[in-house]
């Protein structure tokens, strides 16, 4: 007897003497994870945020009357290789601050001068007659002078919508008191005392506003604007006293809540026989209630009304040294406020400062925050944000902020207690089935932020957040 063992005989498969595991799945049931989401974020600014309640819907932050006018940013309009400064924008400027004549406006702005500078170029120098104001439209500059010692100290770098040189236009024995050097190359208007004058000089309106705006300095106020309260210190025997008051601001500012909506629809199909061994409801609002928080955390750093990123104060903002978020750049922004809770930046904002940190033989310490590890600089933790922006350009910013009511500080509002609660201050509420027998939910989440005083909130603009070639 001979076995056939050619080719043929050695391609057969093999006869299956067992159930096979395609068909025995017909018979098994499956282990299943819950939904899955890879939108959802570790949210810190919603988990470190105090949360005040908010009644009526509407947070009124009361403060001292302030005398600080106009030190905000100039926009400007471009076209082609041509920019221009958008004439009522130069109300940002402190001597033009509350002045709305648009055909004055115009007059000056139409007087601006446009000059391109390069990378290294110097536009002032220390010393030298200050006879006209510079209005950065894009690029940085830097500002450097000479210390105690002799030696060259940085000052400030300004970038896009800043300004310098204010006091030229008013004061005709003007110096500067810094070089102000480009860092890159940009674009500035200037404004000449000279061309100023001429415009004041046909403008009545606008004579009668700078003597208003001269008269401001002798109002009697601390180094932060507030109207000074008066008292006396270090006196001896029946010395008369001086009578005081604290002064309110007379208009306020008032933060109404916003809201993220959305309707959740689910078929009665679906919610009455596929429910094992997970709630199909339960879960669709579970996911839905996800993406609504991470809507909110956005909207708290970018909406333009009550966004971090937009309300921070001007003189709280400022630039890297460098470009890249350097140790000296985050203690620049820790020195101007007291008792700061945490900063907030990009992830790959964190590995840019991780970065400089390690060529500089650095290492962050770790604080418990919530019983998670946190990388901190001088005790203060660095938290995770992916909401913060990154421009074109590869930069993004950096936030810090002291919070709390007590301290002053940064505050989330929402209201609790609502109809239908699920959660602090969100809602599911049934609307009804309609006659595709769909079920309908509204689920809606009440909040905003509020900056009780300017220097709870301090922003490191322009972070250069991309790797440097070696």
């Amino acid at each position: 007897m001979t076995v056939d063992t050619g080719p043929e005989a050695q391609l057969e498969p093999p006869r299956q003497s067992s159930l096979g595991t395609a068909a025995a799945r017909n018979l098994a049931t499956t282990t299943k994870s819950a939904p899955q989401m890879q939108e959802i974020t570790s949210r810190w600014l919603l988990r470190v945020l105090p949360w005040v309640e908010t009644k009526g819907g509407t947070y009124r932050v009361n403060r001292r009357l302030s005398y600080t006018v106009g030190d905000g940013r100039v926009e400007f309009v471009q076209d082609g290789g041509s920019v221009r400064v958008i004439p009522r924008e130069l109300g940002e400027l402190a001597l033009l601050k509350g002045f709305d004549d648009v055909e004055v406006l115009t007059a000056i702005a139409n007087r601006c001068v446009q000059h391109d500078f390069r990378a290294g170029e110097v536009l002032t120098e220390r010393g030298n007659p200050a006879e006209r104001i510079h209005l950065i439209a894009h690029g940085r500059i830097s500002q450097t002078s000479v210390g105690k010692y002799g030696d060259e100290i940085a000052v400030a770098v300004l970038a896009d919508g800043e300004q310098f040189g204010e006091g030229a236009l008013l004061d005709a024995d003007a110096t500067w008191d810094y070089t102000a050097t480009a860092e890159t190359s940009g674009t500035l208007l200037t404004l000449s005392r000279t061309d100023f004058e001429t415009v004041v000089s046909t403008a009545p309106h606008l004579r009668a506003h700078l003597r208003e705006f001269s008269a401001l300095p002798l109002q009697r106020q601390n180094k932060h604007g507030e109207a000074e309260i008066a008292m006396s210190a270090g006196h001896t025997g029946e010395a008369d006293l001086p009578g005081t008051y604290v002064d309110y601001e007379p208009n306020p500012r008032e933060y109404e809540l916003s809201l993220a909506q959305t309707v959740l629809r689910v078929h009665t199909r679906v919610a009455d026989l596929y429910n094992e061994p997970m709630n199909q409801t339960k879960e669709q609002l579970r996911l839905t209630i996800e993406a609504l928080r991470e809507r909110q955390e956005h909207e708290l750093i970018n909406n333009r009304e009550f966004g971090l990123l937009h309300n921070a104060a001007f003189k709280q903002r400022i630039q890297t040294h460098s470009g890249p978020p350097t140790p000296d750049d985050l203690d620049e922004l820790l020195c101007r406020r007291r008792g700061s809770k945490f900063f907030l930046a990009h992830p790959r904002a964190i590995a840019a400062m991780g970065r400089e940190f390690n060529a500089r033989g650095l290492y962050p310490d770790h604080v418990d925050l919530g019983g998670q590890q946190v990388p901190a600089w001088r005790g203060v933790p660095i938290l995770p944000c992916s909401k913060i922006p990154i421009t074109k350009e590869n930069t993004s910013s950096i936030l810090v902020m002291r919070t709390g009511e007590d301290n002053q500080g940064v505050i989330g509002l929402r209201q609790t207690g609502l109809p239908e609660e699920y959660e602090p201050g969100l809602s599911v509420r049934f609307m009804g089935i309609d006659e595709r027998s769909i079920i309908s939910y509204l689920v809606t989440t009440y909040y905003s932020a509020a900056i009780l005083v300017p220097d709870a909130l301090g922003v490191l603009e322009n972070v250069q957040i991309g790797r440097r070639r070696d």
